[in-house]
């Protein structure tokens, strides 16, 4: 297909001049990334703190009280006491506490030896949120096993196991989402910038007024693309500062590499859009499908908040298809690790396959005819 650079040029000025004139467009490139990005950003949190803990302590001895301080003293839980063990039961049962722990009589002197048995503790925890469960279970065991070292009464373990967490060391977990996000966000924004142009030229009726033009095919959907992309480009600098300046996430990569693998995600996403926008030829059917068909994959099956290997084989094979996915490990590692080439380059070729297979599907579905 032939191109005349003068005729994209005038075309992709059209447009331009289109994108000023709508506020719409700069809404979604400009504003859209920021709140979109606060809202994820923040709401999205995989770390919990602050769990409501209740306590009832039927011992009296100094260490059954030395041990609940040190559970008081913990910055990840919040320990309330209660008038009864049978009050806090029925707390834990409303939701108020995630667990109650019991510290029975006799357990100062079971540690001191002089019991026969082993120091009695229960930790009953609130089941219906198994997750949670699981974190109050591992923050009481810790501090009972760091309690029980302090106590001079280290528990045998012929092995010292020392943790270290590599690329994110604090464990915090919006390093990790924002990236993620960030994936999700272009999405949205990619697959929505484009999906209104080609419905918006058939609903104006302007869309006759091109096809009794010279222009060819290709430079028509250069014209729609290269503007947008532009804006694209645009709005993943603009989370990328703010992902870094205000939300404190660490980056590690170049900005080459986001250059490209941005082009390249946005060869896919904004593909999708005009493909969309073309079939349809309804701004409002055009952006309903952009949501639904950018959006929920981009959430659900990207990876960065459920992990793919767990979830059946349909659907990890359906992941593949998904551009975000790429794009989602590609920001995870640009931030967290750096410029690991063995990822990227996989991302990076995946993403250009389904880019190409975007824009080679929107060039077959478009005619130079009204029909």
């Amino acid at each position: 297909m032939s191109i005349n650079r003068r005729r994209l040029l005038a075309l992709c000025r059209k447009e331009s001049l289109q994108i000023v004139r709508d506020p719409s467009s700069i809404l979604v490139a400009f504003i859209m990334p920021v709140v979109l990005l606060v809202v994820m950003g923040y709401a999205i949190n995989l770390d919990v703190d602050h769990l409501r803990l209740g306590v009832w302590r039927a011992d009296g001895g100094a260490p059954a009280i030395r041990f609940e301080q040190a559970l008081r003293g913990s910055t990840a839980l919040e320990v309330h006491g209660g008038a009864s063990k049978e009050a806090l039961l029925g707390s834990l049962e409303r939701g108020e506490i995630r667990g109650l722990l019991v510290i029975d009589e006799g357990f100062s002197r079971a540690l001191a030896g002089q019991g026969g048995s082993a120091p009695r503790i229960a930790l009953l925890t609130d089941g219906s949120e198994p997750n949670t469960a699981n974190f109050v279970t591992n923050y009481v065991q810790g501090i009972w096993q760091g309690w029980l070292l302090g106590e001079g009464k280290p528990q045998s373990q012929p092995v010292e196991l020392r943790t270290r967490a590599w690329f994110n060391p604090a464990l915090v977990s919006r390093n990790f989402l924002v990236p993620g996000s960030i994936a999700v966000v272009m999405t949205i924004i990619g697959a929505l910038l484009t999906s209104l142009v080609v419905a918006r030229e058939w609903e104006r009726g302007t869309m006759e007024a091109l096809l009794a033009t010279p222009v060819t095919k290709a430079e028509l959907l250069l014209s729609k693309l290269l503007p947008y992309y532009g804006l694209g480009i645009a709005a993943m600098l603009i989370c990328l500062l703010f992902s870094v300046a205000v939300m404190g996430v660490p980056w590690r990569g170049s900005l080459i590499s986001l250059f490209v693998l941005t082009s390249l995600f946005l060869g896919s996403a904004l593909g999708l859009g005009l493909f969309l926008s073309t079939v349809m030829r309804s701004q409002f059917n055009a952006a309903q499908a952009a949501l639904t068909a950018a959006f929920l994959p981009a959430m659900m099956l990207s990876g960065f908040v459920f992990e793919i290997a767990s979830m059946p084989p349909l659907l990890r094979a359906i992941t593949h298809l998904i551009p975000a996915r790429y794009f989602a490990s590609s920001l995870q590692t640009l931030y967290q690790a750096g410029n690991v080439l063995s990822i990227l380059l996989v991302n990076g070729l995946c993403l250009l396959l389904l880019a190409a297979f975007w824009l080679i599907l929107t060039a077959r579905k478009t005619r130079r005819t009204l029909e």
